[in-house]
């Protein structure tokens, strides 16, 4: 379960890579889904999210302020996912990309929302959504 591989290097004005804070693994107890005995018994979904931005002052000052305190966010990200149920997997993600832009230091934000106990009945590894959003794109 790895977030977003396979899109390409997010650049800032000049053309320089930015670095990337990563969470992977988040594993939060939802109840999303569109089926009723989805929202009625809820399951685990498991969030991986890469942050976009610049460290380089955070790692020069050695100074959290600088950078994004990704307990925080973790605690952000949890919150939605127990909150509010919805029907799609893409609109949680979505509204989980909201969050990890909410710092203005991130540029653009990667998540990738899996739900491995999906009712399917087939049998599978992993059913997951990715999205990138970038600051300027999302409606909070």
């Amino acid at each position: 379960m790895t977030p977003a591989g396979s899109l390409p290097a997010v650049t800032d004005g000049e053309g320089r890579p930015l670095d990337r804070i990563q969470l992977s693994g988040l594993t939060v107890f939802g109840r999303h889904g569109v089926f009723p005995a989805e929202r009625r018994d809820g399951q685990d979904f498991v969030v991986d999210v890469a942050l976009h931005l610049d460290t380089r002052a955070a790692a020069a000052h050695d100074d959290l302020t600088r950078t994004v305190h990704y307990g925080e966010l973790a605690q952000a990200l949890a919150d939605v996912v127990r909150g509010e149920p919805v029907d799609l997997l893409e609109t949680l993600a979505a509204r989980l990309a909201v969050v990890a832009l909410a710092d203005p230091l991130v540029q653009v934000a990667d998540v990738t929302v899996h739900k491995p106990a999906a009712p399917i009945a087939e049998r599978f590894a992993d059913v997951a959504v990715t999205v990138r959003r970038a600051r300027g794109e999302v409606i909070p």
